[in-house]
């Protein structure tokens, strides 16, 4: 592993195995600019990672035919209990929102937070500088899947599902619903799984899709089904991914929180298995195990983390890459004020097997694993040679700078440009 400069400031990602990182992952950001040596300004950077690369390649006047051409840019966005602002989310950038999330309760999809309403139509409205953004619902997450095994069990009680999910597409005026079982046929967090899940699964999903077609002549627009998936062979063996496919319109592959804690560090989301990884873990290696599963490429959505994760106690042995740690709870910071930190002692290191950046300090013995603009440019042309359908990430607000998307966005769009487009 070869270093890189040193970095100007750290923030430590909020770590801890779910439920403590409630639904998806944790809600902390690490956007370790620093690839090159010098001293970057925050807009300089943000054109680098994105526009100005772009425009570079391919003229100013090409940028709007290139943004046409690219695959999936899924974004989900999680609120919580605030009301957006109109801004705030960068629709330009993104051709699909999963908006984070509808519960379960009685069986039916029901709104998350108090103030989902205003926020659906403040998403709706970036329609209006792009016209082909889509905004969905997602629906569950790793702490509200509890309801899906009982929705899903019986014709009756998919047919109540999807009744509920019609009233609350057409109700917030919004263009489908995602599927985030977190899991079919497992526990997942605490909740009632059943065999059973495993063709329930298949069978709520294909009366959505054919629920969704007869309404889509009342409501004068298409209605698009997605899904997040779990990155295991075990999530395989519960679900007939084969079959699946061909009812949804995308498949997003959650190919994080590899690691998550617990005794050992390791990468929250590497592309390709570094020889030395004791679990072995790749995002291509779940992408091969879900092609060899009968799933198109096509269909499948690569799922990359836009926040970090951290461990204290770790050994100055490989720069603490694969040692024995704690895991940190850690301090959350934003980009923007990483410059106003002191050098602390952190040296950010790439690992070329796996494709990706981590972070160590020798001297405190804190690792770090995080995604940055240059890891999201090889999982970028990852899904341009695979032949994939696109990339989402989980999630917009852990990254306030834009940086991130930026690089995705740029990565997207440039590959589109040399035929890359599906």
């Amino acid at each position: 592993m070869v270093p890189s400069v040193s970095l100007p400031g750290l923030f430590l990602a909020r770590n801890g195995p779910p439920p403590y990182d409630n639904f998806h992952g944790s809600f902390s950001l690490i956007t370790i600019m620093s690839i090159f040596a010098g001293k970057f300004t925050l807009p300089l950077l943000q054109r680098v990672a994105s526009v100005a690369f772009a425009a570079a390649v391919f003229g100013a006047s090409s940028l709007h035919a290139v943004a046409a051409e690219r695959k999936e840019i899924i974004g989900y966005v999680f609120p919580q209990d605030r009301v957006l602002a109109p801004a705030e989310v960068a629709g330009n950038k993104l051709t699909r929102i999963n908006y984070a999330f509808a519960n379960i309760k009685g069986g039916e999809i029901v709104p998350g937070f108090s103030h989902d309403e205003e926020n659906f139509a403040i998403l709706n409205a970036l329609k209006r500088d792009n016209p082909s953004l889509k905004v969905l619902v997602s629906v569950g997450g790793w702490t509200w899947s509890s309801g899906f095994s009982d929705a899903a069990l019986t014709r009756q009680s998919r047919t109540r599902f999807i009744e509920s999910a019609v009233r609350f597409v057409e109700r917030y005026k919004l263009d489908g619903l995602d599927i985030d079982w977190e899991y079919p046929g497992q526990v997942g967090n605490g909740n009632v799984f059943r065999p059973e899940d495993k063709h329930n699964f298949t069978l709520l999903l294909a009366e959505l899709r054919q629920r969704f077609d007869r309404e889509q002549p009342r409501l004068h627009r298409k209605l698009l089904t997605s899904i997040a998936t779990g990155a295991s062979a075990k999530f395989l063996d519960n679900t007939e991914m084969d079959k699946v496919q061909h009812y949804v319109d995308s498949i997003n592959l959650m190919t994080y929180d590899f690691y998550v804690g617990g005794p050992a560090t390791g990468h929250d989301a590497p592309l390709f298995r570094n020889a030395a990884d004791p679990k072995r873990g790749s995002a291509d290696g779940v992408v091969k195990l879900y092609l060899q599963a009968g799933v198109s490429p096509r269909k499948i959505v690569l799922g990359v983390p836009f926040y970090g994760r951290s461990w204290g106690e770790v050994p100055d042995v490989n720069h603490g890459l694969f040692q024995p740690g704690k895991a940190a709870k850690g301090v959350h910071f934003s980009y923007p004020q990483l410059p106003d930190l002191l050098a602390t002692g952190f040296s950010r290191y790439w690992d070329a097997e796996a494709g990706v950046p981590y972070l160590y300090n020798p001297e405190t013995k804190v690792f770090v694993t995080y995604e940055d603009p240059q890891s999201l440019a090889g999982k970028c042309q990852y899904v341009t040679e695979q032949g994939l359908g696109g990339m989402m990430f989980w999630e917009y607000f852990n990254d306030t700078t834009g940086i991130l998307l930026d690089a995705v966005y740029a990565g997207m769009s440039s590959h589109a440009a040399y035929g890359g487009s599906n």
